[in-house]
Parts: C-alpha cells; sequence; structure tokens
C-alpha cells in the first residue's frame, strides 16, 4: 500500500485511498488542483501529460503527487504542472472537448485507470 503518495483524479473509476483527491470537474480542473498542491509543497511523481490520449481527446486526468508538502516549492514540479496546464488551455481552446457516448466515455476511464495503476505499480516500496 502507498503511503507517501497521493492521487488526484476526476474519474470515478479510480479506487481511492484516504489520502487521495476527487476533483468534481474537468481534465482542467484536475491539473489546477495539481498545480496548487505544488504551491504547498508536494511534488510531481507522475506527469500530467502521460501518454498519446491529448488533454482535448479526453475528459479524465489522474495524477500522481508525493503526499506531504514540504516547506519550499519544488521548482522542477510547478514548471511542469504550469506548462501542462498551459498546453491542455491551448489544446482546448483550439478544439474543445466533444460529447462523447457513454460508452467512450467507459473507454476513456479504463484508459486513464489503467495508466494510473502502471504508474503506481512503478513506484518504489518506500512511496
Amino acid at each position: 500500500m502507498r503511503s507517501k503518495a497521493i492521487v488526484v483524479t476526476n474519474n470515478a473509476s479510480v479506487n481511492l485511498l484516504e489520502q487521495d483527491q476527487f476533483v468534481e470537474g474537468t481534465l482542467l480542473d484536475v491539473l489546477r488542483r495539481c498545480r496548487d498542491l505544488v504551491h504547498l509543497g508536494h511534488q510531481l511523481i507522475s506527469h500530467p501529460l502521460v501518454s498519446s490520449v491529448k488533454p482535448n481527446e479526453t475528459p479524465y486526468k489522474s495524477v500522481v503527487l508525493t503526499k506531504r508538502g514540504g516547506s519550499q516549492v519544488d521548482f522542477q514540479s510547478l514548471s511542469i504542472i504550469e506548462a501542462s496546464l498551459q498546453t491542455a488551455e491551448r489544446m482546448l481552446g483550439e478544439r474543445p472537448l466533444c460529447a462523447y457516448p457513454e460508452r467512450v466515455l467507459h473507454d476513456f476511464q479504463f484508459i486513464d485507470r489503467d495508466l494510473l495503476e502502471t504508474a503506481l505499480a512503478s513506484l518504489p516500496v518506500s512511496l
């Protein structure tokens, strides 16, 4: 069981632990929550824009961060989350997310959950 990492997600199919955060909202809302956590000293563990599924193609996003915030902002994490947020905003501005049928939404949930589970499985035991 991971004890030093949290998941921030808007994917209702993800099995969350007590420390995880579910975001009622869009992919952009998830990225903004992650940015807020980075400002509080948390560090990114997984890249916010991992995979070939673009932000304007899926409504779901799951990101892994350190559980405990530090006393200082990790500027590498801040740079990555800010760039990811700008990229997602730009892509969604150019081509907004379309209204997918329910079966396609389930597929996107599965893809996001599978990417998350792969990331979590690769974490060191100490996290």
